[in-house]
């Protein structure tokens, strides 16, 4: 049995804006998030008008996400369905500052961070590993709840970015060459053969809503 999952990423906050790592921060949507969440919705309505079905919606717990997909419930008529497990990363004591920050106060974490180890954790936070396994676990009573459904999941960068490497077959410690845009619309296949999962990617960025760029889920600062 195949879902469809229609994976989107938060609108924009202040915090994207400057390059400061949320993680498990409660950041709201600044008012250009806000903007493209409307938009978004808009968007999902006129698909619905056009036949497009959209059975569910499930957001991660955290603020920015909730605030990007209840306005689409709200359009579709939906109930927002909540799941912690949808949640970025816990970045630890890197949370609240950005990558120059944490290079002059954590020189010997940021220094390992930089080497793309997956088991590498920042000083109690979570690595790209129990990230990544956290996020597959947390889709699986989702999946299980929509055999042969098609369901919208908002939540953040990161999660995107396990589903892709999931998808892809893609190793963790592989330099990302993926946009994670905010609102961006990305389609994933699911199929459940007994206890394995296999996914596809059939459409990846779509932010065709909206009338400007969006920006990418990066650390740095663009120059």
């Amino acid at each position: 049995m195949t879902t469809q999952i229609l994976f989107i990423r938060h609108g924009e906050t202040a915090w994207n804006r400057i390059k400061r790592i949320q993680g498990h921060i409660d950041i709201p949507l600044a008012e250009s998030g806000v903007e493209q969440a409307q938009l978004l919705a808009a968007r999902c309505a006129n698909e619905a008008r056009d036949g497009v079905r959209l059975d569910a919606i499930w957001s991660s717990d955290l603020m920015r996400a909730q605030q990007t997909a209840q306005p689409i419930a709200d359009a579709l008529g939906l109930q927002l369905q909540l799941n912690e497990g949808l949640r970025e990363r816990n970045y630890g004591a890197f949370q609240g500052h950005d990558s120059d920050q944490i290079a002059e106060r954590f020189p010997d974490e940021y220094a390992h961070w930089q080497t793309r180890d997956p088991g590498f954790s920042p000083p109690e936070g979570e690595s790209q590993r129990v990230f990544y396994h956290r996020v597959l676990h947390a889709l699986e009573p989702i999946l299980a709840k929509h055999p042969e459904g098609r369901i919208a999941c908002v939540a953040h960068g990161g999660v995107l970015d396990c589903i892709y490497r999931f998808a892809n077959g893609l190793a963790l410690d592989a330099p990302r060459a993926w946009p994670l845009l905010n609102t961006s619309v990305n389609v994933v296949d699911f199929e459940r053969d007994g206890a394995a999962t296999h996914a596809r990617v059939l459409a990846w960025g779509d932010v065709t809503h909206l009338p400007s760029p969006s920006d990418d889920d990066s650390f740095k600062r663009s120059s």
